[in-house]
């Protein structure tokens, strides 16, 4: 089962996902027939349904918004401004 699949059951509907998040109710509906959930939106489901964004949008450098050294920096020291 894939992560938005996983979200949607935890969430209980495609609906109640939807709501959850404060996104149109056919939303997610989209989402699976697209293969893609927008990343703005991968945090809201996770705070909702604990499927984490890194499941729900593997492409997307999480690491780096987490505040988190990604795979090609740990060990190194990162500059701060």
């Amino acid at each position: 089962m894939d992560a938005l699949e996983r979200a949607i059951q935890k969430a209980g509907s495609v609906v109640a996902l939807a709501k959850g998040i404060d996104a149109a109710s056919s939303a997610p509906s989209m989402w699976k027939k697209r293969g893609r959930v927008p990343a703005e939106k991968c945090p809201a489901i996770e705070r909702l349904t604990g499927v984490p964004c890194e499941d729900l949008r593997p492409d997307v450098d999480w690491a780096v918004l987490r505040g988190k050294p990604g795979p090609d920096l740990q060990g190194q020291e990162v500059a701060h401004a």
